[in-house]
């Protein structure tokens, strides 16, 4: 990998009430001989400016300063399978630091989508002072589970061997996802020893780091995959017209777990349930009420679970918000809002 050049810039700040986007108050609540190879940073790289959206750094309201960073944009190959790179989106504020990194993982049914898929959430996070690493990772139909937790778990150690050359420290990163991607950032929080998810080995010479992560955001997550397989199973069973599209959601169930006892040993809630020894950062989940892709009782389920073991879960439901409001809605007051938290809780708890 070709050095990354130093963090550049200063960020600019301004001193106020809480305000992200200048709207006023926010309104509440496959595998390798050798192992992987590395490549050279992309020549896709762009700049962009900063924007007027702020996060508080203070808890009293008349002593919190608002920073806003300019950022710099590129891909980066980080891990190689058979010839073909996956790519690592970093977004990257221009500053001193160190910033927090948040390892952020896509939705798609752990089948479909990219890195690219989650724009609306990364650009505000970095432009708010946290390093965002978007990646990609190997798929079905080629490689089912568990072949992306391998990807990620080795991008989480790619990401803290490189920490200091990225403006951070190794002990300054988060994970989070949006729905499958949610699963994947929770599940592998929990088990960041699990020798299946650690099969990767960093190239010879690399600093010794783990996989474990500080915190935990997950938007919309398939939380129980069985549960939701069964669930679009009943839904397809009683007849078109489909609430939900489970002609697209078996499918990628099937392709990805290949059995139920797959999806059933990669719930989190039943791996708490049946006394599993977990790693339990804290956790913001953020869902919409109206959310018929990922049901109430499968949140209820594993929130009960978590906080049972002694984990600490922010839950917040946005009332009459359906599937992926946050980027199917980008820029309403519920987007905004969660996109105003996700920054909140991200340096909370990553200092």
């Amino acid at each position: 990998m070709a050095p990354i050049p130093p963090t550049l810039g200063t960020p600019r700040q301004s001193r106020g009430a809480l305000d992200i986007r200048g709207r006023g108050p926010r309104n509440g609540p496959i595998v390798l001989d050798g192992g992987p190879e590395m490549a050279p940073i992309s020549p896709n790289v762009r700049r962009a400016p900063a924007e007027p959206w702020r996060v508080s750094m203070t808890h009293n309201p008349e002593e919190e300063v608002s920073v806003s960073y300019d950022i710099k944009v590129e891909d980066v190959e980080y891990i190689r399978h058979a010839g073909t790179p996956y790519l690592a989106r970093l977004y990257r504020p221009q500053g001193t630091g160190p910033f927090p990194i948040m390892v952020e993982l896509h939705g798609g049914a752990w089948c479909r989508s990219d890195r690219l898929a989650d724009k609306v959430i990364h650009e505000p996070l970095a432009k708010n002072g946290v390093i965002v690493a978007a990646l990609d990772w190997r798929q079905p139909p080629a490689a089912p589970y568990p072949a992306s937790f391998q990807d990620i778990h080795y991008g989480i150690r790619w990401l803290k061997a490189r920490a200091s050359e990225l403006g951070s420290r190794p002990d300054m990163v988060g994970s989070m996802g949006n729905s499958s991607g949610g699963h994947q950032a929770m599940l592998l929080a929990m088990r960041p020893t699990d020798s299946r998810y650690a099969a990767l080995p960093l190239p010879a010479g690399s600093p010794a780091v783990d996989a474990t992560v500080r915190c935990v955001i997950m938007t919309s997550p398939v939380i129980d995959p069985l549960g939701r397989y069964r669930y679009a199973k009943d839904i397809e069973a009683k007849g078109k017209p489909y609430p939900l599209a489970v002609d697209e959601l078996i499918p990628c169930h099937d392709a990805y777990w290949k059995t139920e006892a797959a999806m059933d040993e990669g719930c989190p809630a039943r791996a708490l349930e049946q006394g599993e020894r977990a790693q339990l950062p804290p956790v913001l989940y953020l869902q919409g009420t109206e959310d018929l892709a990922h049901p109430r009782p499968q949140l209820d389920r594993f929130v009960a679970a978590y906080r049972k073991a002694g984990g600490v879960v922010d839950l917040e439901l946005f009332d009459g918000e359906g599937q992926g409001f946050i980027m199917r809605k980008a820029g309403s007051p519920a987007s905004n809002r969660a996109i105003d938290m996700i920054i909140e809780f991200v340096h909370k708890q990553i200092r």
